[in-house]
Protein backbone atom coordinates (compact mmCIF):
# COMPACT_ATOMS: atom_id res chain seq x y z
CA UNK A 1 0.00 0.00 0.00
CA UNK A 2 1.59 3.35 -1.23
CA UNK A 3 1.02 6.58 1.29
CA UNK A 4 -1.38 7.60 -1.30
CA UNK A 5 -3.31 5.11 -0.50
CA UNK A 6 -3.25 4.64 3.66
CA UNK A 7 -6.57 5.51 5.27
CA UNK A 8 -6.45 8.99 7.24
CA UNK A 9 -6.56 7.90 11.20
CA UNK A 10 -5.43 10.90 12.25
CA UNK A 11 -1.85 9.63 12.71
CA UNK A 12 1.19 10.76 11.88
CA UNK A 13 3.21 8.05 10.23
CA UNK A 14 6.13 7.15 12.80
CA UNK A 15 4.12 8.71 15.73
CA UNK A 16 1.30 7.98 18.06
CA UNK A 17 -2.46 8.72 16.86
CA UNK A 18 -4.00 12.18 17.36
CA UNK A 19 -5.76 12.24 20.55
CA UNK A 20 -8.63 14.38 19.63
CA UNK A 21 -10.33 12.89 16.70
CA UNK A 22 -13.26 15.61 16.53
CA UNK A 23 -15.15 17.80 18.32
CA UNK A 24 -18.88 17.47 17.23
CA UNK A 25 -21.68 19.74 18.19
CA UNK A 26 -25.32 18.09 19.24
CA UNK A 27 -28.50 19.93 20.78
CA UNK A 28 -27.22 21.85 24.26
CA UNK A 29 -23.54 20.76 23.70
CA UNK A 30 -20.89 18.91 22.26
CA UNK A 31 -19.84 15.40 21.97
CA UNK A 32 -15.35 15.34 22.21
CA UNK A 33 -13.91 11.91 20.76
CA UNK A 34 -10.98 10.78 22.06
CA UNK A 35 -8.58 7.84 21.02
CA UNK A 36 -4.89 6.46 21.36
CA UNK A 37 -3.27 6.47 24.37
CA UNK A 38 -4.03 9.84 26.89
CA UNK A 39 -0.75 10.69 28.91
CA UNK A 40 1.35 13.39 30.02
CA UNK A 41 2.68 13.83 26.10
CA UNK A 42 -0.67 14.59 24.66
CA UNK A 43 -2.46 16.10 27.93
CA UNK A 44 -2.55 19.81 26.32
CA UNK A 45 -3.83 18.94 23.50
CA UNK A 46 -7.02 17.07 25.10
CA UNK A 47 -7.23 19.67 27.61
CA UNK A 48 -7.39 22.39 24.99
CA UNK A 49 -10.48 20.40 23.23
CA UNK A 50 -12.62 19.78 26.64
CA UNK A 51 -11.62 23.43 27.51
CA UNK A 52 -12.62 25.15 23.89
CA UNK A 53 -15.77 22.52 24.23
CA UNK A 54 -16.78 24.00 27.29
CA UNK A 55 -16.72 27.28 26.62
CA UNK A 56 -20.06 28.55 26.19
CA UNK A 57 -21.75 27.14 28.90
CA UNK A 58 -23.27 24.20 26.85
CA UNK A 59 -25.54 21.52 28.94
CA UNK A 60 -23.54 19.04 28.19
CA UNK A 61 -20.19 18.23 27.04
CA UNK A 62 -20.06 13.92 25.87
CA UNK A 63 -16.44 12.66 26.23
CA UNK A 64 -16.53 9.75 23.68
CA UNK A 65 -13.56 7.42 25.33
CA UNK A 66 -14.50 4.12 22.67
CA UNK A 67 -11.23 4.68 21.14
CA UNK A 68 -8.90 4.94 23.60
CA UNK A 69 -6.34 2.33 24.26
CA UNK A 70 -4.06 3.69 26.94
CA UNK A 71 -5.31 7.13 29.88
CA UNK A 72 -2.72 7.73 32.88
CA UNK A 73 -3.29 9.95 35.81
CA UNK A 74 -2.20 13.38 34.08
CA UNK A 75 -5.20 12.53 31.21
CA UNK A 76 -7.82 11.41 34.44
CA UNK A 77 -6.80 14.87 35.51
CA UNK A 78 -7.42 16.77 32.80
CA UNK A 79 -11.09 15.02 32.39
CA UNK A 80 -11.52 16.51 36.15
CA UNK A 81 -10.50 19.91 35.41
CA UNK A 82 -12.51 20.00 32.10
CA UNK A 83 -15.74 19.05 34.57
CA UNK A 84 -14.86 22.11 36.47
CA UNK A 85 -15.10 24.34 34.29
CA UNK A 86 -19.34 23.60 33.45
CA UNK A 87 -21.59 25.27 35.25
CA UNK A 88 -23.43 22.42 35.71
CA UNK A 89 -20.71 19.24 36.62
CA UNK A 90 -23.13 16.96 36.14
CA UNK A 91 -23.50 17.68 32.42
CA UNK A 92 -19.81 16.21 32.05
CA UNK A 93 -20.20 12.92 31.06
CA UNK A 94 -18.02 9.95 30.07
CA UNK A 95 -19.18 7.08 27.30
CA UNK A 96 -17.66 3.85 25.58
CA UNK A 97 -15.15 3.65 27.79
CA UNK A 98 -13.08 0.12 26.87
CA UNK A 99 -11.54 -2.42 29.76
CA UNK A 100 -8.50 -0.82 30.43
CA UNK A 101 -9.85 3.28 30.51
CA UNK A 102 -12.61 1.66 32.32
CA UNK A 103 -10.45 -0.12 34.69
CA UNK A 104 -8.11 3.35 35.21
CA UNK A 105 -11.42 4.85 36.32
CA UNK A 106 -12.14 2.81 38.62
CA UNK A 107 -8.92 2.28 40.69
CA UNK A 108 -8.73 6.29 40.88
CA UNK A 109 -12.35 5.85 41.94
CA UNK A 110 -13.46 8.69 38.97
CA UNK A 111 -16.14 6.23 38.32
CA UNK A 112 -18.45 7.12 41.02
CA UNK A 113 -17.63 10.79 40.41
CA UNK A 114 -18.19 10.79 36.65
CA UNK A 115 -21.55 10.03 34.99
CA UNK A 116 -19.95 7.02 32.88
CA UNK A 117 -22.08 5.36 30.14
CA UNK A 118 -21.35 2.28 28.00
CA UNK A 119 -21.84 3.96 24.77
CA UNK A 120 -22.75 7.69 23.20
CA UNK A 121 -26.05 7.24 22.64
CA UNK A 122 -27.01 6.06 26.05
CA UNK A 123 -24.99 9.41 27.85
CA UNK A 124 -26.74 11.71 24.78
CA UNK A 125 -30.37 10.06 25.50
CA UNK A 126 -29.68 10.10 29.31
CA UNK A 127 -31.86 12.58 31.52
CA UNK A 128 -30.32 16.26 32.03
Amino acid sequence: MTEAQRPNDGSTPGLRKAPVLSVDQIDGGCIVRLAGELDLYNAPAVREALTAASADGPKRVIVDLSQVEFIDSTALGVLIEARTKLPDRQGFLLAGPGLETRRALEISGLDRHFAVHDTVDEAISAPA
